[in-house]
C-alpha cells in the first residue's frame, strides 16, 4: 500500500472527513430535488430567467421536449435518492457526474450568474468519487492486487484536517474570485443585471441591447461587442 493510499484509509476512519461526506451527499442530493420536482410538474425550469437571456434560450427548447424533459426531472429525483441511501450513495454519485459536468459547461458556455455553484457541485462530485476509490478501482480494466487490512501507525490526526479543509477554503476563493474575472461581459440573469454593466463597460449597453431586445445569439453579440472595442481603440491612438 503506498503513501497516498494510507492517507486515503486514515480520512475514511476521520469523523471530519465523514462528516464532510455526508454534508457533500446532502448537498448534491438537495440541488436536484427541486429541480426534478419542477420537471416532473410540467413547469418551465428558473421561471425568473427571460426567454432571450443565452440560457433562458435553452431552458424554452428543452421545456418544450415533452416527456423527455419529464424524464430528466425523474432521473434527478432517482438520482438524489440514491446519494441519500448509503448503500447506494456511491450508485447515485456515478449517475450524478456526468449529468453535472453536462451542467457546468453549459453554465460557462452561456456565461452564466450561477456557475460559481454549479463549479463547486462539480468539485464535491469529485470528493464523493475520490471518497469511493476502494469501490471505483473496481471499475478499472485493470485487474486490483489484494490488499491487507490498512492498519494506523503514525496517525496525521489534526495535521491531516488542517491541510484538506485548509486547501477546500483555498480552492472556494479561488472559484470565487477566478468566475468573477472569467469574462469581460456577460448577459446577467435579467435585462436589468446586464444593464449594470454599462457605467464600468463602454458598449455593455448595446450587447444588452443584442440580447434582450433584439435576441441574438450569445456569440454574435459577444462578436459585435469585440468589433466595437476593436474600433474604439483604433481610435483611440
Amino acid at each position: 500500500m503506498n503513501g497516498i493510499e494510507k492517507i486515503y484509509h486514515e480520512a475514511k476512519s476521520d469523523k471530519w472527513f465523514q462528516g464532510f461526506a455526508l454534508f457533500c451527499r446532502i448537498g448534491l442530493a438537495a440541488s436536484f430535488f427541486p429541480t426534478g420536482l419542477v420537471k416532473i410538474m410540467g413547469q418551465r425550469f428558473a421561471e425568473g430567467l427571460p426567454a432571450n437571456n443565452p440560457l433562458g434560450h435553452y431552458f424554452d427548447a428543452l421545456y418544450l421536449t415533452g416527456y423527455y424533459y419529464t424524464f430528466i426531472g425523474i432521473t434527478q429525483i432517482i438520482i438524489a435518492i440514491l446519494i441519500l441511501i448509503p448503500r447506494t450513495s456511491f450508485l447515485g454519485v456515478l449517475m450524478y457526474f456526468p449529468m453535472i459536468v453536462n451542467i457546468c459547461v453549459l453554465t460557462y458556455a452561456t456565461r452564466f450568474a450561477g456557475t460559481r455553484a454549479c463549479t463547486m457541485l462539480l468539485l464535491a462530485c469529485l470528493f464523493l468519487l475520490i471518497w469511493n476509490y476502494d469501490r471505483l478501482k473496481y471499475l478499472s480494466p485493470y485487474r486490483q492486487p489484494k490488499v491487507e487490512p490498512y492498519v494506523l501507525k503514525k496517525p496525521f490526526g489534526f495535521r491531516l484536517r488542517v491541510i484538506f479543509f485548509g486547501s477546500c477554503v483555498a480552492l472556494l476563493a479561488f472559484v470565487i474570485i477566478g468566475t468573477s474575472y472569467l469574462w469581460e461581459i456577460g448577459p446577467g440573469n435579467s435585462e436589468a443585471e446586464c444593464r449594470n454593466q454599462c457605467d464600468k463597460n463602454p458598449g455593455a449597453c448595446e450587447f444588452c441591447d443584442c440580447i434582450y431586445k433584439e435576441g441574438k445569439p450569445l456569440d454574435s453579440c459577444l462578436a459585435a461587442f469585440n468589433r466595437a472595442k476593436d474600433i474604439r481603440k483604433s481610435n483611440g491612438r
